[in-house]
């Protein structure tokens, strides 16, 4: 039997993927998380076979979840079921350490087809994320200046792309202000802006926003 642990802040779409994983008799929801920080505590107190994840999440967002539990628990495969371009963000959430990216309008056979191969031990990516994942690695493939950015510079510039202020930020991070305004001040040296305005059009033109 594969366990799966299923993470979104939504308990509607919680229970939608329960009842879809009913339909498959090798497939036990064994537990539910609505934030990043609850998902480290059920992984911890708990073996699991497959987490999916959303990459939306508030106290501890998908991203840095992934980070951290790759580094905890290696041999877990990971999920991310997102609402956030596949092209942006899936090649991020597999350099981490996810084992697959699907969009949350994937077809509910997909989901079972995905859950099962990262039990075994593989990867899965649409057909669409395998040829950008082919593209980024083909020799002179020209980077988006948000690729140049680090892990941890990348999600703050999302933050601030959501009107998050330096401090929410700090607090939610665990961070000081001085240290994320230099991860700012960083940001905007990497896409050549000077606000917080730029950033906030940058994300929304080229759809990094969910």
């Amino acid at each position: 039997m594969i366990k799966v642990l299923i993470a979104d802040d939504h308990p509607v779409v919680r229970r939608g993927l329960k009842n879809i994983l009913k339909e498959a008799s090798d497939i036990e929801v064994a537990g539910e998380a609505g934030d990043g920080l609850e998902v480290l505590e059920k992984v911890r107190g708990e073996e699991f076979d497959v987490l999916i994840l959303d990459l939306t999440m508030p106290k501890l967002d998908g991203l840095e979840t992934i980070g951290r539990l790759k580094s905890e628990q290696p041999d877990l495969g990971i999920l991310v079921l997102s609402m956030n371009p596949e092209e942006v963000f899936g090649m991020r959430a597999l350099r981490l350490g996810a084992s697959g990216y699907l969009s949350k309008d994937s077809a509910p056979e997909q989901l079972i087809t995905a859950i099962r191969r990262i039990a075994a031990g593989k990867v899965y990516v649409s057909e669409g994320l395998a040829e950008s994942l082919a593209l980024n690695v083909s020799k002179g493939s020209p980077k988006m200046p948000h690729e140049t950015l680090s892990d941890r510079e990348y999600q703050i510039m999302l933050m601030l792309a959501r009107g998050r202020s330096l401090k929410e930020i700090a607090a939610e991070l665990s961070l000081s202000v001085k240290t994320v305004s230099t991860h700012r001040t960083h940001i905007l040296e990497k896409l050549n802006m000077e606000n917080n305005a730029q950033i906030v059009t940058y994300a929304l033109h080229n759809k990094l926003l969910s």
